[in-house]
């Protein structure tokens, strides 16, 4: 396993689970562990300088997120998801979205809109994959924060965690997807400025789910090449 790939942070007795699990989630999420790859506890202990205790619970949380499965007689590995999953998860994404547009559209402040702006512009002019995806996320986000659902966005969070890997995989490779992506974050800004609830809501699950089909495609194309 390379865990040598994996950044060294801090860590203290109270919170070193919290810091394993954002340093193997971080891996995950950029391919540096690939799918399938065995998570063995002794090593990754032995590479933080810790007990299998907060090992254990980290790989338990990952697997909470979709991002780790045990198989018996293996233990822990990144998990793959099939593309039948993936859609699911897409579609789960879509209404909830949606609802937190919903919801905080017409509560929306004059400053949630600049800073959603301010994400949509560094959005335009970034070029890394990897900023993209989390550039992404903060422009949503912070649209649906005046919607005040915690519980909502604590959902949302993890659905972008289980699928983040393979957004940018295909964020990486459809460069001819990013001008149709740039429009449809326009207009979704547009709808949330106007406090139009409803438009925000279809607009924001048409751009959810349109991007699914697209991320759908790719990997089958890309996994029936691999076979």
């Amino acid at each position: 396993m390379p865990l040598h790939k994996i950044a060294m942070p801090q860590i203290n007795r109270v919170s070193a689970s919290d810091h394993i699990a954002d340093a193997l989630r971080g891996a995950i999420v950029d391919g540096l562990i690939p799918v399938g790859e065995p998570l063995k506890q002794d090593e990754i202990a032995a590479r933080f300088q810790v007990s299998k205790i907060p090992v254990r619970e980290a790989l338990k949380r990952l697997e909470a997120e979709g991002l780790v499965t045990f198989i018996q007689n293996r233990g822990a590995v990144v998990a793959i998801m099939s593309t039948e999953e993936i859609g699911e998860y897409l579609d789960i994404r879509a209404v909830l979205e949606g609802k937190a547009a919903e919801l905080s559209a017409p509560n929306i402040t004059p400053g949630t809109l600049e800073l959603a702006a301010d994400y949509l512009d560094k959005f335009r002019q970034e070029t890394s994959p990897r900023e993209w995806a989390n550039l992404n996320w903060y422009f949503h986000a912070t649209l649906y924060r005046d919607a005040n659902r915690p519980i909502l966005m604590t959902e949302l969070r993890t659905l972008y965690n289980k699928l983040e890997r393979y957004i940018r995989t295909l964020l990486a490779l459809n460069h001819a997807e990013t001008p149709k992506t740039h429009c449809e974050h326009a207009a979704i800004l547009d709808a949330f400025a106007r406090r139009d609830a409803k438009a925000a809501a279809e607009l924001t699950r048409s751009h959810v789910l349109d991007g699914g089909a697209t991320l759908i495609k790719h990997l089958n194309n890309h996994r029936r090449i691999g076979e």
